[in-house]
């Protein structure tokens, strides 16, 4: 992409209605803008990430075995009377009138729309076990929108829903979910704690809510400081087995970590002093396992090798997509600007003409261009006629991972200038170095 043709909106000062790190940076790098109180336009810079993001949601949902499909965001309130929760759900719930007089509703989620069609089609233990999501706008109607995508009343999500036939099956399914999530959050670039957490209005008793350490965390977290050495890894896991993910859940749930509402301060003291640690944290995700509490008042059954009719066990399991940019961003930027992990970034390298118009410096950017094109890599090559400090702080803004330099001066040494934005260091490269180092880096992804 030629920054010449782009839509990139940034902004020189920062708008007094952002009062976090992420909120201001997405508006000075020109990723969203506000419509309304909590909700935004995803202008291109910030679609972009969000694509990335969701991209990667669905690879490891799929990997795990899950089913993609795709609801409606609005729901009829009749099966929301069924389970019992539309008069519980408070006023986030936005309720709607039809022009038949129908009572609709904005889903916040989405376990009755799930349960409707799960018994409308699957009859038989058989089927089993089954686990279908979808990635959708919700609403819910915050009293307090704040923090830009952080708390927004509308907001992009992926729910999943899980069908066993018994609860062991299904606490598996909640496990197999743990594993799942913890890849994808890795493969983002961040460390989301799982912690034990308060299941709300969806229900049930097992529950743990993924969180991001933040010091703007909305959250209030307890947990042994042990836990933050543990990761995942490139290691591999057969979802299909009970015990491989009983033992990651263990690995990853047996130190203490907590909610504040969950807390628990005699099993905190009992922690080591050097290892107590409280802090905040962004809530990224989080899974249950609620049994029957849906299946049997809607009706939710099958027939299992008994020739008996049973209720299905059923779990929930939801990512904040948009949400999670504001989590990187908050988790990963510098006074200069967003520093984006390599597995999310909008584009993977910027090229930075020096002096535009200068015919060898031109030539050189465009062989950069098409040589990462032809690598499947699109770089983002600012070839406006502007002062090379006023792109730089661009670049920086914006937060690209790696940055390549291009000037009459270097290309008389036959080198171009490769920068980490991470670390800021930088290495004088042939042009044609410069792109495989760099292509080598997204092939290991």
């Amino acid at each position: 992409m030629r920054l010449s043709r782009y839509f990139l909106p940034v902004l020189k000062e920062t708008p007094s209605e952002a009062q976090i790190v992420s909120h201001r940076l997405m508006l000075r790098a020109g990723m969203i803008r506000q419509q309304a109180a909590g909700i935004y336009s995803w202008l291109p810079l910030g679609f972009r990430v969000l694509k990335r993001i969701e991209q990667i949601v669905h690879e490891e949902q799929q990997r795990a075995g899950h089913i993609p499909l795709l609801m409606p965001t609005l729901q009829p309130a009749d099966l929301w009377r069924e389970s019992g929760r539309y008069d519980d759900y408070g006023e986030e719930m936005l309720r709607i009138t039809d022009r038949h007089k129908r009572d609709m509703l904005y889903g916040p989620t989405n376990e009755e729309m799930i349960t409707d069609i799960f018994r409308s089609y699957v009859k038989s233990y058989k089927d089993l076990p089954l686990t279908l999501y979808h990635i959708q706008w919700k609403f819910r109607d915050e009293i307090r929108p704040r923090f830009g995508v952080m708390r927004g009343r509308e907001f992009y999500m992926k729910d999943g829903y899980n069908f066993d036939l018994t609860k062991e099956d299904a606490l598996h399914a909640y496990n197999r979910h743990l594993v799942s999530y913890l890849r994808t959050y890795e493969r983002m670039g961040l460390q989301a704690i799982p912690m034990r957490a308060d299941s709300g209005p969806i229900g049930g008793d097992d529950t743990h809510e993924f969180l991001v350490l933040a010091d703007t965390g909305e959250s209030e977290v307890f947990y042994d400081s042990k836990v933050t050495d543990i990761r995942l890894g490139n290691r591999e896991i057969d979802y299909d087995s009970h015990d491989q993910c009983r033992e990651v859940m263990e690995e990853f749930t047996s130190l203490y970590a907590r909610t504040d509402e969950t807390h628990d301060e005699a099993a905190f003291d009992a922690i080591p002093d050097e290892r107590r640690r409280s802090a905040r944290g962004i809530e990224v995700g989080q899974i249950f396992y609620f049994g029957t509490k849906y299946s049997e008042p809607m009706g939710a059954t099958v027939v299992n090798d008994q020739g008996e009719r049973v209720p299905v066990h059923m779990g929930s399991h939801g990512i904040g997509v948009s949400r999670l940019l504001g989590a990187i961003i908050e988790a990963s930027h510098d006074d200069k600007g967003i520093i984006w992990p390599e597995g999310v970034t909008p584009f993977p390298v910027g090229i930075v003409n020096l002096k535009q118009g200068d015919a060898e410096a031109d030539a050189a950017c465009e062989n950069l261009y098409k040589a990462f094109m032809a690598k499947g890599l699109e770089p983002l090559y600012d070839d406006r006629n502007e002062r090379a400090g006023g792109k730089f702080a661009t670049m920086d803004l914006i937060g690209l991972p790696w940055r390549i330099t291009v000037g009459p001066r270097g290309l008389k040494n036959g080198v171009v200038e490769l920068t980490s934005r991470r670390t800021g260091v930088s290495e004088e490269l042939a042009p044609d170095v410069a792109v495989e180092r760099v292509a080598e880096i997204y092939a290991n992804l």
